[in-house]
């Protein structure tokens, strides 16, 4: 994984997935391969993951002054949630 450092701009990412369902297999497998490696290179950044049952999977991010985005997630692969990641971590 490449290492994504968060900028001051971003204030918490959170992710939604269901346990079980299939749509959200991608997002299993990206907190099981680089959940890790994230708060390796952000320790003190608050990532927030969220299960519930039969939801959509979907990624926030916080910024500064309230603003947040949603990207949904549901059948991705966790190298295209790892983009999708990256993407909010970039915008501004």
């Amino acid at each position: 994984m490449a290492a994504v450092k968060f900028g001051k701009h971003l204030k918490e990412l959170r992710i939604l997935l269901c346990q079980t369902s299939k749509s959200s297999q991608g997002v299993r497998d990206f907190i099981e391969q680089q959940y890790v490696p994230l708060k390796r290179n952000n320790p003190k950044f608050p990532v927030l993951i969220r299960e519930c049952s039969d939801i959509e999977p979907k990624l926030y991010a916080r910024y500064e002054y309230g603003v947040e985005r949603c990207v949904p997630l549901s059948n991705m692969k966790s190298e295209e949630i790892l983009g999708k990641v990256k993407e909010l971590v970039s915008h501004k």
